[in-house]
């Protein structure tokens, strides 16, 4: 590990706050903040990722040794190694929240590997740091299983996202409210490490704009230079054209969170990425029966402004946050509205691209396939319909004759719907656009073999369950975290038949309806 090479330009280019104790503060004029990870009692590796360790140059040989995971719990600093925590603010729910910053994220440094990449490592639940409120900075295994869990799934599902390196207990008892209504309890802490080109959110630069323009301007030209490398010299043009490509990059990000079913649950802007990865795995949910007015976020539960289907809207509307941010750089208002409204129609687009491969079309009929789509959601919505289940399915229904067999379909779609028993009006609305589908595929120009191939490219048979994650974290709990594992084993091939892991592509059962953890999850992590 001594290999690891550190070039921390963040703490290098941009101004630190003047006062190095971790006390509870607004911090002004300043980017960062010297912070110091809590020593932990006994940490313990739970997990790791093979795929993840590769990116800084690790050998498993590494990730299993006593050094790495006095390391990556926070109790050891390696050479080069400079924490700190960064200040920025952010809209929550739809208000300005003021200063917030890295509460319980604590950055390591930065590290250049072999190929010349750069990744930022850090650690969450290492410590308090100024940004930390009234809370202590430290993550439960709870929420830490979920994050490694979950940002490894992505990344192998194909999603922009951040990377998850390692998941390690501390031997430390945290208090937490989980549904904040008056009952804390003690949970083993852990902490997960975290790995990004950037962690830079919409809500740093917010927070600098709303201090001076001298600030902001120094942060953006810090961002371009460091993070969009192919962007030009900073001037007004360049920074119009990286508020493009991170409008582009968001807009694509959200477009695979649908593909694949996912809730992010918090798209506040100090949780959006400026280079358009998911960030901050806190009560995210994956769709299970298909709901767009669905999210799994407690504190969201009655305006619904995270659900499913709001998520597109929400990204657009966080990016107006961002270009209001910036626009003292650029004075120039109808050229950022432009960029904006170009964001929408490519969001339209992308998605009707990306549905139309779901159902397995090579090609895109606009006003046709938007019809065929919209019913079939709208069956969902009546009906209640795993997505996942459903799609994966249906490349196995084989309807190219001039005939549909349409009991062989009910057959093959059946494990999708929730319902034991498919009544007549389901029965008949199913088959009516079963036969509509048919005759989509057929004017179609690829092969049946073919289709199959990239239905099964696009649409997932494994995803991290909510119930499934729930039952390692109870296993993780008690000690063990073989199914920790297994999960992380099962989604890194989640396209992947595996015919031995059948189990974990089931809908969810009747138990986990209504259980915490599984349903709704709160922010208490």
């Amino acid at each position: 590990m001594k290999h690891l090479k550190f070039d921390n330009q963040f703490v290098e280019q941009l101004p630190a706050d003047g006062i190095t104790d971790t006390y509870p503060r607004q911090v002004l004029g300043a980017c960062f903040s010297w912070v110091k990870p809590k020593q932990m009692q006994a940490p313990a590796m739970v997990s790791y990722s093979k795929e993840a360790a590769v990116l800084l140059d690790l050998t498993e040989k590494d990730c299993q040794s006593e050094l790495f995971t006095q390391i990556f719990s926070g109790n050891q600093q390696m050479e080069g190694m400079q924490p700190y925590a960064t200040s920025y603010g952010g809209h929550q729910f739809g208000n300005w929240a003021g200063q917030l910053g890295d509460g319980r994220a604590i950055n390591l440094g930065e590290i250049i590997n072999k190929r010349g990449e750069r990744w930022a490592v850090q650690l969450k639940g290492a410590g308090p740091t100024p940004y930390s409120r009234t809370a202590d900075g430290l993550a439960v295994l709870r929420s830490s299983v979920r994050e490694f869990l979950c940002s490894e799934a992505m990344y192998h599902l194909g999603v922009p996202t951040t990377r998850a390196l390692s998941l390690i207990t501390t031997g430390e008892q945290v208090v937490r409210d989980v549904m904040y209504d008056g009952n804390p309890a003690l949970e083993p802490g852990a902490v997960v490490c975290r790995l990004a080109p950037s962690f830079t959110r919409f809500g740093h630069f917010q927070y600098y704009a709303q201090q001076n323009v001298e600030l902001l301007k120094k942060f953006v030209d810090y961002t371009i230079k460091t993070d969009f490398p192919q962007l030009p010299e900073p001037n007004k043009e360049t920074y119009i054209k990286w508020f493009e490509e991170v409008c582009t990059a968001t807009c694509d990000m959200v477009v695979e969170w649908v593909r694949v079913g996912f809730v992010h649950g918090v798209m506040n802007t100090d949780n959006m990425s400026i280079l358009g990865l998911t960030i901050d795995y806190g009560p995210y949910g994956w769709l299970e029966p298909y709901d767009p007015n669905w999210t799994p976020n407690t504190t969201d539960k009655q305006h619904h402004r995270y659900a499913f289907g709001q998520q597109a809207q929400m990204a657009h509307w966080n990016l107006y946050q961002l270009a209001n941010a910036i626009q003292p750089l650029i004075e120039d208002v109808e050229r950022l509205e432009k960029v904006l409204n170009d964001y929408a129609d490519r969001y339209d687009k992308k998605w009707l691209l990306m549905m139309t491969q779901k159902l397995g079309f090579s090609n895109v009929k606009l006003e046709e396939d938007t019809d065929l789509i919209k019913q079939l959601l709208t069956f969902f919505g009546q009906y209640e319909t795993d997505m996942t289940l459903f799609f994966r399915r249906l490349a196995n229904v084989s309807n190219d004759g001039d005939r549909l067999d349409i009991n062989a379909a009910i057959k093959q779609l059946s494990p999708a719907f929730y319902s034991d028993a498919m009544p007549g009006e389901m029965k008949k609305k199913l088959e009516a656009w079963l036969e509509v589908y048919r005759q989509r595929r057929q004017q179609d120009p690829i092969t049946a073999e073919q289709r199959t191939v990239l239905m099964n490219k696009i649409n997932p048979k494994y995803v991290l369950r909510n119930y499934l994650a729930q039952q390692a974290i109870d296993k993780s709990e008690q000690g063990d975290h073989s199914r920790v594992n297994e999960l992380l084993e099962v989604l890194r091939k989640p396209y992947d038949e595996q015919p031995e892991k059948e189990h974990l592509n089931q809908k969810r059962p009747e138990w986990a309806k209504q259980r915490v953890g599984c349903s709704m999850l709160s922010c208490s992590s």
